[in-house]
C-alpha cells in the first residue's frame, strides 16, 4: 500500500483468517488475531478436508505453504465410496480430479497447526472473545473483548465463523436451520479396533443415504473414522423424544430406532462408536448473503456465507476469500478501495456456491436421495 500502513484486526484463527494473516505478513503487512478460545488446542477442530486445485490450494500458494500442505496430505482421501442401506457397495472410486494431484485430504487440526506455525509468534491472541465493536465515525473501530482488552483497527475482519460477532455490523442476518442434524461419532485405531468397518468405509467417505437419513464414515489421519447419523428432523429432536443427549445409551438406541431396516454393517458404524454422540443441527445463511458497503469492515468465510456441508466448498471458499482479501489490502492505496475490490469478487462467488449447498443438501436427505447420490457420482466417473 502506498499510504500508511493500516491496523488490521482479524477476529477468528480459523483457516480463512489466518490465511489472510499469513498473506499479509509475508508481505510485511503487520496484523493480530483474535480468537475466543484459550489456546491452540482449546477444542477439537473437526474431521478432514480436501482442498481444491483453484480455491483451497491455490489460497495455501499464495500463503508460501503449499508444499508443507502436501506433505501432510493424504492423497487416497479422495476416495469416494457409496454404500445402499442394505450394505451394498454401488460406487467405489476417486472422486473426481482436477489436475494430477486431486484434491488431497488434510485433517481440518493439522491445517490449522500448520497456518498457526507460519505466522509469527504472538500474531494470534488467545483467549478474546469479541463484545462489540464500536464505530468511530472515520471508517475505524474500537473493539473491546470479554477479557477487559481493547484495541483499535482501521480494518475490522470478520473471521468467527457461523455465529459471528462482527457480521451485525453490516448485515441482519442470521443463519437458519437447514432441516438437517447430524449426529457424530468416532472409531478410534479403526483398522485394528473395527477391521470390518474400516474396511467398509474404505481410504475416503463412505455415503449411505436414504429416505431422508443417511450415515456417513469418514477417514481421518491417525487411524480415526468420524461418523456422522443424518436426519432430516426438527431441530429439537431430542426433546421431542424426552432424550438426554449424554445418555449414550439413550441415544444409541433412539438412532438404532431411527435406521430401522438398515444394514448390520451400517449400524456398527453408529453403535460401536469409542467417543459417544455429539448432537450437530446444520445451519445456513440465507441464499444469496449479502451487504451494502461498509467502510473499515468486511467478512470472509461463513461469517459471510455459512452452508450445508454438501457443497464440500467451506473451508475451501474461507481460505480464497482470506487470501483474496489479503491480496486486495496489498493491491490497493486504501482499505476502502480494497474492500470495496474485494467484496466485489466475494459476493457473486459466494452466493453461487451457496445456492450449490443449499440445492446439495436438500438432494441428500430427499425420499430419493440415494437415486440422486448414485446419478451425481456416476457424472464423476
Amino acid at each position: 500500500m502506498s499510504t500508511s500502513t493500516p491496523r488490521i484486526a482479524i477476529v477468528g484463527a480459523g483457516p480463512g483468517g489466518l490465511i489472510c494473516a499469513r498473506v499479509l505478513q509475508r508481505h510485511g503487512v503487520p496484523v493480530t488475531v483474535y480468537d475466543l478460545d484459550s489456546s491452540r488446542t482449546a477444542r477439537d477442530q473437526g474431521g478432514s478436508l480436501d482442498m481444491h486445485p483453484d480455491s483451497g490450494r491455490r489460497a495455501l500458494a499464495e500463503a508460501g505453504v503449499l508444499d508443507a500442505f502436501l506433505a501432510l496430505a493424504r492423497p487416497e482421501g479422495r476416495q469416494m465410496r457409496v454404500v445402499g442401506r442394505a450394505g451394498a457397495v454401488l460406487f467405489d472410486a476417486l472422486g473426481p480430479e482436477d489436475d494430477e494431484e486431486g484434491n488431497p485430504e488434510i485433517d481440518r487440526g493439522q491445517l490449522r497447526e500448520l497456518l498457526l506455525d507460519s505466522l509469527a509468534p504472538g500474531t494470534v491472541r488467545w483467549g478474546h472473545r469479541l463484545e462489540s465493536a464500536e464505530p468511530l465515525g472515520d471508517g475505524t473501530y474500537r473493539l473491546r473483548f470479554a477479557n477487559g482488552a481493547t484495541a483499535e483497527t482501521d480494518l475490522l475482519v470478520g473471521a468467527d465463523g457461523a455465529w459471528s460477532t462482527v457480521r451485525a455490523l453490516v448485515s441482519p442476518a442470521r443463519p437458519g436451520y437447514t432441516g438437517v442434524t447430524f449426529v457424530e461419532t468416532g472409531l478410534d485405531d479403526a483398522d485394528a479396533r473395527h477391521p470390518r468397518l474400516a474396511a467398509l468405509t474404505g481410504d475416503g467417505t463412505m455415503m449411505a443415504l436414504d429416505d431422508n437419513r443417511g450415515i456417513i464414515a469418514q477417514r481421518n489421519s491417525g487411524g480415526h473414522i468420524r461418523v456422522y447419523a443424518g436426519l432430516r428432523t426438527d431441530e429439537a429432536w431430542h426433546r421431542r423424544a424426552g432424550l438426554d443427549l449424554t445418555d449414550t445409551a439413550a441415544v444409541r438406541a433412539a438412532l438404532v430406532g431411527e435406521f430401522d431396516g438398515w444394514s448390520g454393517d451400517l449400524l456398527g458404524l453408529v453403535t460401536d462408536g469409542d467417543t459417544g454422540y455429539v448432537n450437530r443441527p446444520l445451519y445456513a445463511l440465507p441464499v444469496p448473503h449479502s451487504w451494502p458497503h461498509t467502510p473499515g469492515v468486511t467478512l470472509l468465510g461463513d461469517a459471510a456465507h455459512l452452508m450445508s456441508p454438501f457443497s464440500g466448498m467451506g473451508a475451501n471458499l474461507a481460505m480464497l476469500d482470506g487470501a483474496d482479501l489479503a491480496r486486495a489490502v496489498l493491491d490497493h492505496p486504501t482499505v476502502d478501495g480494497a474492500v470495496t475490490a474485494y467484496e466485489r469478487v466475494l459476493l457473486p462467488r459466494s452466493a453461487a456456491a451457496a445456492a450449490d449447498a443449499a440445492e446439495g443438501i436438500e438432494g441428500a436427505f430427499a425420499p430419493d436421495s440415494a437415486e440422486q447420490l448414485l446419478a451425481h457420482w456416476g457424472d464423476h466417473r
